[in-house]
C-alpha cells in the first residue's frame, strides 16, 4: 500500500516549490511510483522517496475578500483568456456591443488577419480601435501602421479617434516617407521615431514604391528594402481603394500586409462574392487560403448551401430538420471544397449528426444556427455588420423639391437633346463619345449656368476633370478626324445657344430659400452636394453674393484649406469665423464623420445610390444628435435625372432608410442605368419602361432580402442572432476585469506594496486623486522596471510622473469620466500602474479567505471551495477561471455569489484535510475535460491539416504552371524562390499543427481557497 493516493497534492522534497497532484500509482517493480501532474513540468513520473505530502499549513495566508479578489484580476491580467474581452473599459467611448463583434472574431481567429466590411456609419475606426486596445492588452504592441485616403489625413481623422485610445499617431507627408524607407534601408528597422505612423495612398508613386535614379541619384523604393519594414498591425482603411492590383497603392499595402504581425482591413463598399474587388482584398488578406481566383470560386461553392440550411433552421417550417439536412449534405459532398475541406470538419459532422436526432431542443437549435454560419468559408475572416443589423440611427426626412425649367430654359435643354441625338445617329459611338453626351445631359440637369465653362472645358482637356470621383482617364478628343470636328462643332452651337439664355434660375431661388429658412435653427448647418465641379463653383459664386457664409471642398482643395474648411463649419452658428454651408462633391467628403449637422441638399444626384447612401451617410451615422436628418433632393421634371429620380432612386427607398444592406442586389445598378439612357435607338417612353422594369426587379429582390433578414438570415452566413450574439458578449465581459475590479487591485496593490495605514487614492467621485510620496513613487518606479514594459508614450508618461517631484496626479478608472477630463489618467487594464501591480500579485504563497453572502440563490451552509486557473494549450493556448466544490450547482454560481459577499472575520483551517474533497471534485472534473479537450484538438487539427494542405497543393500548381510558361530569365529566379517560400511555408505551418497536437494539455494552478457562508436573505 502506497504513502500517497490518487488526486492527493503532493511536492518534490528536493524542491518543495515543485507542486502537483497524484494522476495514478504504478504499482510493481522495487519501489512504488507515481504519475504527477506539476505545475512546472507538466506530467512526470516519480518515485515514493522523491515526493512528500504537501503541507498547507506554512503556506496558507488569511487574506481578506479585497485581495481574493486583486490576486484573481491580477492572474487574468498576467495570462489573458480567449474567453474574455480586455478592450471593454479600455477606451474613452461609450459601449455598444455591435462594435465587439470583430474585436471577438478577432481574437480567436487561426490568424490575426480580418476584413470588417460594416455599414456606413456603423463605427469601423472605433472597432479598428478596440482591437488595438485588445492586442495591447495581450501583447506588446509597439508599431501600428494606418493606410487611408488622404482626405482622412489632412482632417485629422484618424489621429483625433485614436486619441480615444490613448495612441498617438503621426501622419506621414511625402519627405518623411522616405526619410522612413532611407533610414530602413540604412538601418534595416523603420525608425523607432515613426512607429505609429499614418500613410495616405497618394504617397505611394513609382518613386516611393519602386525606387527611382532621377538626377543621377539612386533612391530606394519600398519594394527594395532588405528586410521589409515589419509593424506589429496593419490597418488599411476604405481598403476599396487597392482593387487594382497594377496599382502602386496595391504594391505597397501588399508588402506592409506580407510583413506585420496583425492586418485589419476596413471597407463599406459593396462586399460580393462574384466581385472581383472580394477575391482582391481577401487573396491579399490571406494568400495562403484565398490562393487565386479559382481557389476563391472553389471556396464560396458550399456556402449558398450553408446560407439556406441556416434559413431553414431559423424559420423551422415542415420538415425543416430533413431539409437543412439536405442542404448541408450536398454543401459537404455535392461541391469539391465541401469533400476535400468541409466534410472533415468536426464542427459540420456535428451539425449533420444534430439534424439527424429526431428532436432538437431550443438550446440545440441556437447553436446550431451558430455552428451552421460559423462554417460560411469566409466566416473566419470578413465582420460584416449591417446597418439592419442594429437600426436605424436616425429617423430620415427626405423631402423632393420639384423646380421646373423656365420656357428659355427648356428650350435649351431640348435642343441640347436634339443635337445630342443627331451625333449619335451620325457616328460610331464609342464608350468615350456616350460617356462625354451623357455628361452634357447631366449637367444639363443639374445646373444650366455651369454648362458653358464644362463645355468650353471638354473642348481642350480631359474629361476625367469634369467629374471629382477619380474613376474616368480618359481623353475622348484627343484625336483629329472627322467625327472629333463633328462633335466640336454640334458642341459650339450649344456653347452659342447657352451664351444668350436669359439669368433667372428657379433652381438657385429655391436652394436660397431653402438655406434661409433653415438658418432660422440653432443647428443651421446645411451640406450641399454635386456630382460636378462647375455646379459646385456656380452655387459657391451665387452664395457668397447672397452674404452667406459658405466653403467649397472638392477633390482639388487642399489639405490645409479642407482641414481649416472644416473647423469653420463645426463652429456654433455664434461665432464670427463659422461657416454654415459646405459645398461637396463625392471625393470632398469621403470617410469624413459630420454628425453635427443634420441638413443636406442633393442639387443633383449620382445614378449609384451605393453614392447616395455614402453621401446620406456622412449626417446619418452614430454620434448623430438630432432625432431625425433632413434630405433635400432638387430635381427638375423633363430630365432624364427626374426619370431615374421618380421611377428608380425615390421607388428603392435609399431617402427613408439605409439601403447599404443591399449592395449585392444594387453594386451594378449605375451601369444598368447609364445602358438604358445611352441607347439612343429607344424612344423616351421605351426607356421610362426599361427603367421601371429594372426598378420593379430590384425592389422585388430587396423584398425578398428583407423577408429573409428579419428572419435572422445574413446572407453572407456570419451574422451572430442578437440574443446569441449579447449572450457571447455577456461571457466575455469579465467582471474581474471591470473598473470597479482594476481599482480594488491598484488598493490592494499599494497598501501591501507602501504602507498599509495610508490613503493613495482619494476622492468619491469618478475623478479621483493618487497622493504619492517622494520614496512611494520611488518603490513604484523600481516595480515598474522591473517589469520592463515597452517604451511607448503611454509607459514614459507614468515614468517621468514617478521621477518628478509631484505628490498628485488626476486618475480615474471610468471611461465617461475619462471622456470628459482628457488630462486625467484613464487607469486600465493596459495602464502601467495596472501592469506592475499584477506582477507584484504574483506569488507561490497560497491564500484563503471566508466570505458571506445573503442571498436566495443558494441554499445556507458552509461551502469550502478553490479557485483554479486553468491554461488549455494546444493549437490555442487559452486561461480559465474554474471555481470548485463538492456541489456541482455551486460550481455554476460560485463565482457570482462571490462578487455579491463580503469579508468576515471567521476561524477557517489551513490543514490539508479541510479542502481533500474539494481537490478529488477538481481531479474528476479535470481528468474529463483533458480527455476531451485533447480528442477535440486531435480532430481540429486533422481537419486543418487537411485544408492546409489542399490550399498549398492548389498553390504549388499554380506556381509550376507560371514557372512553366516564363520566358523571361528573371522572372523565373523569381518563381523558383516562390515555390521554395511557399514550401518553407508549407512546412512550417505543418510543423506547428503537429506540434499543437502534441502540446495540448491542461496546465492548472490553484489561485486562492475559500469558504463561502451563505445566509438567506430576508424578503
Amino acid at each position: 500500500m502506497g504513502l500517497f493516493t490518487q488526486g492527493q497534492l503532493v511536492c518534490l522534497k528536493s524542491d518543495p516549490s515543485i507542486e502537483g497532484a497524484v494522476i495514478s500509482i504504478i504499482e510493481g517493480g522495487r519501489e512504488i511510483r507515481y504519475q504527477v501532474f506539476t505545475n512546472a513540468y507538466g506530467v512526470q513520473i516519480y518515485y515514493e522517496s522523491q515526493i512528500a505530502t504537501k503541507n498547507l499549513d506554512s503556506q496558507l495566508e488569511v487574506v481578506d475578500a479585497e485581495y481574493f479578489h486583486a490576486g484573481i484580476t491580477a492572474s487574468l491580467i498576467r495570462t489573458p483568456s480567449l474567453s474574455s474581452l480586455y478592450s471593454l473599459n479600455m477606451a474613452k467611448i461609450d459601449f455598444i456591443p455591435h462594435q465587439f463583434r470583430p474585436v471577438l472574431k478577432f481574437i480567436r481567429s487561426d490568424r490575426p488577419r480580418l476584413l470588417i466590411a460594416d455599414g456606413v456609419g456603423v463605427g469601423k475606426t472605433i472597432e479598428a480601435g478596440l482591437i488595438l486596445k485588445e492586442m495591447q492588452a495581450r501583447r506588446n504592441v509597439n508599431s501600428v501602421l494606418i493606410i487611408c485616403p488622404r482626405p482622412l489625413v489632412s482632417e485629422r481623422k484618424w489621429e483625433n479617434e485614436m486619441k480615444r485610445f490613448d495612441i498617438e499617431l503621426t501622419a506621414l507627408n511625402g519627405e518623411l516617407f522616405r526619410y522612413c524607407i532611407k533610414e530602413t534601408d540604412y538601418e534595416g528597422e523603420w525608425p523607432d521615431k515613426y512607429k505609429k505612423v499614418i500613410i495616405p495612398y497618394s504617397l505611394f508613386d513609382e518613386s516611393t514604391v519602386m525606387g527611382s535614379n532621377k538626377g543621377g541619384r539612386d533612391k530606394m523604393g519600398l519594394m527594395q528594402l532588405d528586410p521589409p519594414p515589419k509593424f506589429d498591425l496593419v490597418i488599411v482603411d476604405e481598403a476599396h481603394h487597392i482593387r487594382n492590383t497594377s496599382t502602386y497603392a496595391y504594391q505597397a499595402v501588399k508588402q506592409f500586409c506580407d510583413n506585420a504581425e496583425a492586418v485589419v482591413f476596413l471597407t463599406a463598399t459593396p462586399v460580393q462574392l462574384e466581385y472581383d474587388d472580394l477575391f482582391v482584398m481577401l487573396n491579399l488578406l490571406r494568400p495562403d487560403l484565398i490562393i487565386d481566383k479559382e481557389t476563391f470560386v472553389r471556396m464560396a461553392e458550399p456556402n449558398p448551401f450553408i446560407n439556406h440550411a441556416s434559413v431553414l433552421v431559423r424559420l423551422q417550417r415542415e420538415k425543416w430538420q430533413e431539409e437543412a439536412y439536405e442542404q448541408m449534405r450536398a454543401a459537404c459532398m455535392d461541391t469539391e471544397w465541401g469533400r476535400i475541406v468541409l466534410a472533415q470538419n468536426p464542427v459540420a459532422k456535428g451539425v449533420l449528426q444534430t439534424l439527424k436526432k429526431s428532436n432538437i431542443l431550443q438550446e440545440e437549435r441556437v447553436k446550431l444556427i451558430s455552428d451552421i454560419e460559423g462554417l460560411h468559408t469566409f466566416s473566419n475572416i470578413i465582420s460584416r455588420t449591417r446597418r439592419r443589423d442594429i437600426g436605424e440611427f436616425t429617423l430620415r426626412k427626405a423631402v423632393t423639391v420639384t423646380v421646373p425649367f423656365t420656357s428659355a430654359q427648356k428650350q435649351l435643354h431640348d435642343e441640347i437633346l436634339s443635337v445630342i441625338h443627331k451625333i449619335f445617329s451620325r457616328i460610331h459611338c464609342t464608350d468615350n463619345t456616350k460617356f462625354m453626351m451623357t455628361t452634357i445631359r447631366r449637367q444639363t440637369a443639374s445646373c444650366l449656368f455651369g454648362l458653358v465653362p464644362m463645355l468650353h472645358e471638354i473642348l481642350c482637356r480631359h474629361i476625367s476633370e469634369l467629374y471629382d470621383d477619380g474613376y474616368m482617364e480618359n481623353d475622348i478628343l484627343s484625336k483629329d478626324g472627322k467625327d472629333a470636328r463633328s462633335i466640336r462643332a454640334q458642341i459650339e452651337d450649344i456653347l452659342n445657344m447657352a451664351d444668350d439664355i436669359p439669368p433667372d434660375d428657379p433652381k438657385l431661388d429655391k436652394l436660397l430659400e431653402i438655406i434661409a429658412d433653415k438658418q432660422k435653427d440653432r443647428k443651421n448647418k446645411i451640406m450641399i452636394f454635386s456630382t460636378f465641379k462647375h455646379t459646385l463653383q456656380y452655387l459657391y459664386v451665387e452664395c457668397l453674393k447672397a452674404n452667406l457664409r459658405v466653403g467649397l471642398i472638392h477633390g482639388g482643395v487642399s489639405d490645409e484649406d479642407r482641414v481649416e474648411l472644416r473647423r469653420r463649419f463645426e463652429l456654433d452658428k455664434e461665432n464670427s469665423d463659422a461657416l454654415d454651408i459646405l459645398l461637396f462633391s463625392e471625393v470632398g467628403c469621403e470617410g469624413l464623420d459630420y454628425q453635427f449637422c443634420d441638413c443636406m441638399i442633393n442639387y443633383d444626384l449620382p445614378w449609384n445610390p451605393m453614392r447616395i447612401e455614402q453621401r446620406i451617410g456622412r449626417i446619418d451615422r452614430n454620434g448623430q444628435t438630432s432625432e431625425s436628418v433632413t434630405i433635400f433632393n432638387m430635381i427638375t421634371p423633363g430630365t432624364v435625372d427626374y426619370d431615374i429620380y421618380e421611377r428608380c432612386l425615390n421607388r428603392i427607398g435609399v431617402f427613408k432608410s439605409s439601403i447599404g444592406d443591399c449592395e449585392d442586389i444594387l453594386g451594378g445598378i449605375a451601369t444598368e442605368i447609364r445602358s438604358i439612357v445611352e441607347n439612343f435607338k429607344m424612344t423616351d417612353e421605351e426607356k421610362q419602361e426599361k427603367l421601371q422594369q429594372m426598378t420593379d426587379n430590384k425592389i422585388r429582390l430587396i423584398q425578398e432580402q428583407i423577408y429573409l433578414e428579419e428572419k435572422q438570415r445574413d446572407l453572407f452566413g456570419i451574422k451572430v442572432p442578437d440574443q446569441s450574439f449579447n449572450e457571447e458578449i455577456k461571457k466575455a465581459t469579465n467582471t474581474w476585469l471591470s473598473s470597479e475590479y482594476i481599482q480594488n487591485l491598484i488598493h490592494s496593490y499599494l497598501k501591501n506594496r507602501l504602507e498599509s495605514d495610508k490613503e493613495y487614492i482619494l476622492g468619491e467621485k469618478s475623478l479621483k486623486t493618487l497622493r504619492l510620496s517622494q520614496s512611494a513613487r520611488l518603490e513604484l518606479l523600481d516595480d515598474f522596471k522591473e517589469c520592463k514594459l515597452p517604451r511607448n508614450e503611454h509607459n514614459r508618461q507614468w515614468e517621468k510622473w514617478l521621477k518628478s517631484g509631484e505628490t498628485h496626479l488626476s486618475i480615474t478608472f471610468d471611461h465617461f469620466c475619462a471622456k470628459e477630463n482628457p488630462k486625467a489618467a484613464f487607469i486600465t487594464v493596459g495602464h502601467p500602474l495596472v501592469r506592475q501591480a499584477a506582477e507584484y500579485m504574483k506569488t507561490k504563497k497560497k491564500f484563503v479567505s471566508v466570505f458571506k453572502v445573503c442571498t436566495n440563490q443558494y441554499r445556507k451552509g458552509e461551502y469550502p471551495f478553490a479557485i483554479f486557473q486553468w491554461k488549455l494549450s494546444g493549437e490555442h493556448e487559452d486561461l480559465q477561471l474554474r471555481p470548485f466544490s463538492i456541489h456541482s450547482e455551486l460550481n455554476d454560481c460560485l463565482l457570482d455569489l462571490l462578487k455579491e459577499s463580503h469579508s468576515i472575520s471567521y476561524p477557517v483551517s489551513t490543514n490539508i484535510a479541510e479542502w481533500d474533497s474539494v481537490e478529488h471534485v477538481h481531479h474528476t472534473m479535470w481528468e474529463q475535460e483533458l480527455k476531451m479537450h485533447r480528442a477535440k484538438t486531435e480532430e481540429l487539427v486533422r481537419y486543418k491539416i487537411g485544408s492546409l494542405t489542399t490550399s498549398h497543393n492548389a498553390r504549388m500548381a499554380m506556381l509550376k504552371e507560371q514557372l512553366l510558361r516564363a520566358t523571361d530569365g528573371k522572372i523565373r529566379l523569381m518563381k523558383e524562390s516562390e515555390i521554395r517560400n511557399a514550401q518553407e511555408d508549407y512546412e512550417m505551418h505543418l510543423s506547428s499543427l503537429q506540434n499543437a497536437n502534441e502540446k495540448a494539455d491542461i496546465l492548472f494552478d490553484i489561485l486562492a481557497y475559500g469558504l463561502l457562508i451563505v445566509e438567506s436573505k430576508e424578503e
